[in-house]
């Protein structure tokens, strides 16, 4: 009975083997991002408060996709130093 066990364990092993030799299946399980929803960032060039009121972002694992958030902050720290600086 024991050695049915043995069997199967080693079978599940090969199996699991092949399957990610093959790329059926990965060791990363997170997929690539993709954009669910049009770019709903910042509009290109100079923007008014209320694009910033209109910004969206697409959801990711724990929260918001990163680079889309990484990109609008940027451009309103750009934004916020540009209005600041002395003429």
């Amino acid at each position: 009975m024991v050695w049915i066990f043995f069997i199967l364990v080693a079978l599940l092993l090969v199996v699991g083997m092949a399957a990610v030799i093959t790329g059926r299946l990965t060791p990363d399980p997170m997929a690539d991002p993709v954009a669910s929803t049009p770019d709903h960032g910042l509009p290109p060039g100079d923007f008014r408060a209320e694009d910033v009121d209109a910004v969206r972002f697409d959801t990711a694992l724990r929260g918001y996709r990163m680079d889309q958030v990484d990109d609008v902050v940027d451009r309103l720290r750009m934004r916020i130093a540009e209005l600041e600086s002395p003429d």
